[in-house]
């Protein structure tokens, strides 16, 4: 077998200008995962699959928050705060449109997601499911309509919390979310 002599070159590869970084490689990673499961056993049953996350993580992230402000739970104000506040942490462009004590609604520019959410609604069950768990855990329920998605095609998220079980609320497309703290 001939032996092949690599040449040297005088670029690092370090140096080189790719593309390529771990936020961005976890962000595909998660992108065709999702996908996957869309492929495979539906849209559904994926957004199945991305709740179950989305939950533990809304749990994990709802007593992170609880812990550093020292409150044994969120009040409406908070809530507002922390939803806008962690989606910001991770790169998001979420802003509170409006807020009253039945409802918040949030904008969003920019999904934490970057263009690897389009075609990948079922990523958007992580928002949902963050957002529902923290607000029901603070204010006993809530319910996550998610009007508009960039995974969608929209230019942009409008995702409305609904805090009370109202007519409004009853009315909406989304999910319902209950406290299962004390």
């Amino acid at each position: 077998m001939a032996q092949v002599k690599i040449k040297p070159t005088t670029t690092s590869l370090s140096e080189l200008d790719m593309p390529l970084e771990r936020d961005g490689f976890c962000r595909s990673v998660i992108r065709e995962l999702s996908g996957l499961l869309q492929d495979v056993v539906g849209l559904e049953e994926a957004e199945g699959f991305i709740s179950v996350v989305g939950q533990n993580i809304g749990h994990e992230i709802n007593d992170s928050y609880k812990k550093v402000l020292k409150v044994d739970k969120l009040n409406h104000e908070q809530i507002c705060q922390v939803l806008e506040d962690l989606k910001a942490r991770i790169q998001g462009e979420f802003y509170v449109v409006e807020a009253d004590e039945n409802r918040i609604v949030f904008g969003n520019r920019l999904c934490p997601f970057a263009e690897k959410v389009v075609d990948r609604p079922s990523l958007c069950m992580m928002t949902s499911n963050v957002f529902g768990t923290i607000a029901a855990e603070n204010a006993g329920y809530a319910k996550v309509e998610l009007q508009k998605t960039i995974a969608q095609g929209d230019s942009g998220c409008q995702v409305v919390v609904y805090l009370q079980d109202t007519a409004e609320a009853q009315a909406a497309e989304g999910r319902e979310y209950f406290q299962t703290g004390d």
